[in-house]
């Protein structure tokens, strides 16, 4: 028995009853199903031609089925269904363009069996075993045999083809869906016989959420059917989605059979929540109650984002539905042209053809005949979509069949004409006819915005396309300044569960609620914090290192660069060393002009001379602190200052030496003056300043200081300071300085109370407790100054403390020198003048 013939038998497992008692047929062989299948009920086609080869058609002809009354106490009436049927017409038009063709199968005529699915699974299956079985009523109670079925186009909805596919698969008879999108049948295990000339499902659901992203729709309600294509769909959503920060506020379901009481409560759901996007994935059929019920309950405000099934249903272009459903976007499947689709339309529904030709038998029309409401969404044939692809479906087998009966006889063509789907090519209007692997089409989406029309219907309006064929980010491309939202606005509706926070304000999300729900908390007022992008962080963000925010948080502004500066501070400090320096000079000259006087030989005047170049030093170092830092003067700054200083204090210390020991040499048997002659003072000197010396050339080798932007300390500034490099060299220098200034003081402190008029011991003693003080004062105000002021302290103890040394060792010497010249002898020096 081939499996062709085991059609009849499953048809009349499903429209037939056996007329034998069910009790003999477990006591005795049952008689041969030939002779006791007898029709019980019919299912008859609604479209019917005869031809070499059948292609089978099962559509949604009507919509809205009821259900009759299946309680087994008597026959059941029926089905009823209410709706349209462009979609079968389109395909009588294929067919009969096709066996007009003298170079499509030459030699050979299609026929079809049309079928009504209504646009419900169980209907559809038993349009699939009407389609396989080929009944006939004429003059035979018992079922016939099978027909020449080739393939089937159909079905419209994904719930239907998975019921007809299953059907047909053990047969291999291939079928074509013009509209089931579900990603499900991407699976050739389960659904090897099945193609498509709709793109699948994840092409659209990317480029649904592709959209919501692009118009910041972050609070977005889903609506499905119950049925595999709302159910994938919305999987496939769910799951695109991940990774964006959109969220779903509810996700509804629509009765396969419609529920009034069901879906007044999803449309309250709608209606409460704040969700004002709405994404919808449900055919044409459940749609129309639906929004029929809609429109009563006077709902308006939603955003409509339609899927392919129902954006460009034409039943929906009526102007009652604009105020409720104008503004809808969504993605539509490719457009196409059909030339002949009007009149053939007009020919089938009025009997007459408008432009006769040798095909059409029909008489010509009169131009009488008046368009009927009802029929007026069939005849727009301006831009078929599904219609389209029902033509290149059967076009596609038509090719195939054609590819095939040129390489082997018509024998089991059937089983080999899946081979030949799969590798079919051709054009039509243009554009390329083929299927992958998966018997997937290629993925393009127009996009479709309702907007209204000139006679107050709604219009689908071309504003964009999806090219599944383009790199990533690269596939959406939209006009938006060409939509019409919805309540006939122009501005992107607002769909969120939280308002965007503003710059200055991060996002805190709420316990127990989505990411999208949140509340804004402003950035802490005592950092550094600006949230500008994104927006709704979760986290301020940090301004650039060279900027800092507004005391709003809202914009970085570059920060003000400071360092000390000739302004009024650094033109100060300029001043007063210049001053000391100049003062030193002046000294120097006195002295040199005075080399020959008591007092300044009794002082030693080669020390003198050494200390007043060290002081002069020593003020015009504090210049290297004024200006911007650069890598020469940071190391200038420290290691001129600590050099200079370790030679002055050097040249204090021998003289204090030879003070002492000049005083203590008087007693007899001493001979202490013999080791600080001057070349041993000059040792003492050169040795005590090599010291500090190899201290700052280790410290230059090692960790020289440099120049840095302290970033830290205000908000608002960056202070451009000189960084010490090593810590522990820089508190070297400055602790050799003080243990010289430390062993001056002892030593001066010890012969304070020597005889003579001019005990210079006195005088050093004062200078090295103004210098100790000085610096023993600067430490903490150096360590808690920032920057340029850091850099005016430690500019400003070197010139009190210079200054301190100046007034301390020479103040005295020059009153004596210009203003007591009497006193500038020897005798008066060493207090042996005459009373």
């Amino acid at each position: 028995m081939t499996l062709l013939a085991l059609f009849p038998l499953l048809y009349s497992v499903s429209v037939f009853t056996s007329t034998y008692s069910p009790i003999s047929s477990f006591t005795s062989p049952a008689p041969f199903v030939a002779e006791v299948c007898t029709l019980q009920n019919s299912f008859k086609p609604a479209f019917v031609s005869k031809g070499d080869y059948v292609v089978g058609g099962i559509f949604p002809l009507h919509y809205n089925q009821e259900m009759p009354d299946l309680n087994c106490t008597y026959k059941p009436p029926p089905v009823k269904c209410n709706g349209a049927f462009r979609w079968a017409q389109t395909m009588r038009l294929a067919v009969d363009e096709i066996n007009q063709s003298s170079e499509l199968l030459p030699n050979y005529t299609l026929g079809y069996k049309i079928f009504d699915s209504c646009a419900y699974p169980l209907t559809g299956q038993r349009a699939a075993l009407s389609v396989l079985n080929g009944l006939s009523e004429d003059d035979s109670p018992t079922c016939s045999g099978a027909s020449p079925l080739l393939a089937v186009i159909g079905e419209s909805g994904s719930a239907q083809s998975i019921v007809v596919s299953r059907i047909l698969q053990p047969f291999r008879i291939p079928m074509i869906s013009y509209f089931s999108s579900c990603a499900c049948f991407t699976d050739r295990r389960k659904y090897p016989t099945f193609f498509r000339v709709i793109p699948n499902d994840d092409y659209q659901v990317k480029a649904i959420a592709q959209l919501l992203v692009r118009f910041n729709w972050t609070w977005v309600g889903l609506v499905r059917g119950d049925h595999e294509y709302g159910r994938f769909a919305v999987q496939g959503l769910m799951r695109e989605l991940q990774g964006t920060r959109v969220c779903v506020a509810y996700q509804e379901m629509i009765p396969l059979l419609y529920n009034r009481q069901r879906a007044l409560e999803i449309m309250q759901v709608m209606r409460s929540s704040l969700a004002k996007v709405v994404v919808v994935f449900s055919a044409e059929g459940e749609m129309t109650p639906f929004l029929r019920d809609y429109m009563m309950q006077n709902i308006t405000g939603i955003q409509w984002v339609a899927s392919e099934a129902w954006v460009t249903a034409s039943v929906f272009t009526g102007s009652e539905y604009y105020p409720y459903l104008g503004g809808t976007i969504g993605f539509g499947i490719r457009k196409g042209h059909i030339s002949r689709l009007s009149d053939y339309l007009q020919t089938a529904l009025y009997g007459c053809s408008p432009f006769p030709t040798s095909i059409s038998q029909a008489p010509p029309c009169s131009g009488q005949e008046s368009l009927l409401e009802q029929h007026s969404a069939y005849m727009n044939t301006s831009s078929p979509r599904v219609a389209y692809n029902v033509y290149k479906a059967v076009y596609a087998i038509a090719h195939s069949l054609h590819n095939l009966l040129l390489c082997m006889s018509c024998y089991l063509l059937v089983f080999k004409l899946q081979y030949y789907l799969q590798e079919v090519t051709f054009n039509i209007a243009g554009e390329e006819v083929d299927f992958d692997l998966k018997g997937d089409s290629v993925p393009y989406y127009d996009i479709i915005n309702w907007q209204r029309g000139t006679g107050g219907n709604i219009e689908f309006v071309n504003v964009g396309l999806f090219d599944g064929t383009k790199p990533d980010g690269e596939e959406l491309v939209i006009q938006e300044d060409r939509i019409m939202w919805t309540g006939h606005q122009s501005e992107v509706p607002v769909s969120v569960c939280s308002a965007s926070c503003l710059p200055g304000s991060r996002k805190a999300v709420r316990r127990g609620e989505p990411v999208c729900c949140f509340d804004c908390v402003p950035c802490d007022s005592a950092t550094l914090f600006l949230t500008l992008f994104p927006l709704d962080s979760i986290e301020c963000t940090f301004c650039p290192e060279d900027f800092w925010s507004n005391k709003d948080r809202t914009a970085c502004i570059l920060k003000k660069v400071e360092y000390l500066t000739y302004d009024s501070l650094g033109i100060a400090l300029t001043v007063i060393s210049v001053f000391g320096a100049c003062l030193t000079l002046a000294i120097f000259g006195v002295f040199f002009y005075h080399r020959k006087t008591a007092i300044v030989r009794v002082n030693n005047s080669e020390l003198s001379f050494f200390i007043l170049f060290a002081l002069t030093l020593c003020f015009l170092c504090s210049l290297v602190f004024i200006g911007k830092p650069t890598s020469w003067s940071c190391m200038l700054r420290h290691t001129a200052f600590s050099i200079t200083f370790s030679l002055c204090i050097s040249c204090i210390l021998g003289k204090t030496l030879v003070v002492l020991a000049a005083f203590t040499a008087t007693r007899p048997g001493d001979n202490i003056m013999k080791w600080l002659g001057p070349k041993q003072q000059r040792a003492i000197i050169f040795s005590s300043t090599l010291v500090q010396v190899v201290i700052c050339a280790a410290w230059l080798i090692d960790a020289p200081p440099f120049p840095s932007r302290n970033t830290h300390y205000e908000r608002s500034k960056i202070i451009l300071e000189c960084s010490v490099g090593s810590s522990l060299a820089f508190w070297c220098v400055l602790g050799y300085i003080g243990l010289q200034a430390c062993l001056c003081f002892v030593l001066a402190f010890l012969a304070r109370k020597l005889p003579g008029n001019f005990n210079e011991a006195k005088f050093i003693t004062f200078s090295m407790l103004i210098f100790c003080a000085v610096w023993l004062a600067f430490i903490p105000a150096y360590i808690s100054s920032p920057g340029n002021y850091a850099d005016a302290v430690e500019s400003f103890a070197i010139l009190a403390s210079s200054f301190g040394l100046l007034f301390c060792l020479f103040a005295p010497k020059c009153y004596i020198i210009l203003l007591k010249p009497e006193k500038n002898t020897k005798q008066h020096l060493m207090g042996k003048e005459r009373k």
